[in-house]
């Protein structure tokens, strides 16, 4: 049996950013440092960040006064940032660098008086956070049937915005029905869909006429992720989330041949590599990385967080 893993797959710059705000943040305030929502869906990371004492909650009301509390890479709601600046909290925010983008996309169009259209998943962390950003005129689409039910005062001053972990062939679809029943509506000025999202795509679409079966770590609420395992089934190969090797059932591997490996955005390479190890166990004798593209890209620290940075050696 083979294992072939997809290159890039895993973190991205937003992920590791936000981690090393939390852990710089501990370093810099000592335990306990309080993250509204966990900093990015992964079980495993999580788990390892409240071992050094981040402590998880879910409102800002569980946050005792006089302590940091860091918002997660998702973004927050308007609504957050006005609490937080009443009660005097330390406020450090780990919101994706491309998430903000879309914040203010939304800002400005509003301003302009645009009526807005998002386009995204209800209920997930980002997309709350995006609609929270104008109190009005904010619609939420989810498929190409949302758009053919969808009212709006003005057909002719509308705007969208995406949630950045969508699939892009959904988002296609999407888009393509807004402008064919509002052909005036005005999109964002670049794609929204984030680079780490489409390269893993990318990759996911490269290696499916490769594998019989395709793992994708990942959390089971984690929007990246279950778009890689969509991608992969709508490819035709048989895919699964698992959030690490215990998922894995070894009746999946009846006569495969080779097995396809990534990894969502909040994954870390460490569970990757647990599961090599456990298809080697299984009798896997041979390893082969899909290189799609090297992704270089780094976000910068807030400000406040900077002089506790290290200089790494080098390699």
């Amino acid at each position: 049996m083979k294992i072939l893993l997809a290159k890039p797959r895993g973190f991205c710059a937003g992920v590791d950013r936000a981690i090393e705000i939390v852990e710089l943040a501990l370093k810099l305030y000592g335990p306990p440092v309080y993250v509204r929502h966990e900093i990015v869906h992964n079980r495993h990371v999580v788990e390892t960040l409240r071992a050094k004492g981040a402590v998880f909650v879910e409102e800002l009301n569980e946050v005792p006064d006089g302590v940091p509390v860091i918002f997660s890479a998702h973004g927050v709601a308007k609504s957050v940032w006005d609490d937080a600046r009443r009660r005097n909290l330390k406020a450090i925010d780990a919101t994706c660098p491309l998430v903000l983008k879309v914040h203010q996309e939304v800002d400005r169009d509003h301003r302009k008086g645009y009526e807005l259209i998002l386009i995204g998943h209800a209920d997930h962390p980002e997309v709350i956070g995006t609609l929270g950003q104008i109190p009005d005129k904010f619609h939420l689409v989810s498929s190409v049937k949302d758009v053919e039910r969808l009212t709006v005062e003005d057909p002719d001053h509308l705007s969208y915005v995406t949630q950045t972990t969508l699939s892009v062939d959904e988002c296609k679809d999407i888009v393509d029905a807004l402008n064919r029943r509002f052909p005036k509506i005005k999109g964002p000025r670049q794609e929204d869909i984030c680079y780490a999202t489409q390269n893993r795509q990318n990759a996911v679409k490269k290696m499916s006429d490769s594998v019989d079966l395709l793992l994708v770590l990942g959390a089971p609420n984690s929007s990246n992720s279950n778009r890689l395992k969509e991608l992969g089934e709508q490819r035709g190969v048989r895919a699964y989330l698992i959030e690490s090797s215990r998922d894995i059932r070894t009746d999946w591997l009846a006569g495969v041949e080779t097995v396809g490996i990534t990894a969502g955005a909040s994954a870390p390479e460490l569970l990757v590599q647990e599961v090599v190890d456990y298809l080697k166990a299984q009798g896997a004798d041979e390893l082969e990385e899909l290189i799609v593209v090297e992704e270089n890209v780094e976000f910068q620290l807030p400000q406040e967080l900077l002089q506790t940075v290290i200089t790494k050696p080098s390699s």
